[in-house]
């Protein structure tokens, strides 16, 4: 069973509740959007863009039960529902995970949230960027260093 699978908590107090943590940690910037894909939110921390994005499952996903029966719309809706704030959840528990081992010195910022730090000069993040270098699609360009 996945973290939060049953819980009551709405999106809407999750994405608040992340808020209010990146806050209690130095956070100077917050910023959350939407669209049928899912949700991003990101934030400014040290000095760091940081951003996430949380897909979302799309209703339709949930026709059936595991089991492979159907369900009506009432229960295709709960499911959905219910789906979506267990994502929202487990970002928050990502995210508070994160913060805690750089609080503790466990690893720096960088070294925690590298996937997700928004390049400077480019609307991408670390991921954005090397992800499809390392699932094959091209060579990852490292910088060259020259020596003078």
């Amino acid at each position: 069973m996945s973290f939060a699978a049953n819980t009551l908590v709405s999106p809407e107090r999750s994405r608040l509740d992340i808020e209010r943590l990146v806050i209690r940690h130095g956070a100077t910037a917050f910023t959350s959007e939407w669209d049928q894909e899912g949700s991003v939110i990101g934030f400014r921390l040290k000095d760091r863009q940081i951003r996430f994005h949380l897909p979302l499952p799309r209703p339709e996903a949930f026709g059936q039960t595991p089991g492979g029966k159907p369900r009506d719309r009432r229960a295709q809706e709960s499911a959905h529902g219910q789906a979506v704030r267990q994502r929202w959840r487990a970002l928050l528990l990502c995210i508070k995970a994160k913060l805690e081992a750089v609080e503790a010195g466990i690893t720096t910022l960088e070294e925690e949230f590298l996937a997700h730090i928004v390049v400077p000069g480019q609307d991408a993040t670390v991921g954005e960027l090397l992800v499809p270098q390392l699932r094959g699609k091209g060579p990852i360009a490292l910088p060259s260093h020259s020596q003078a």
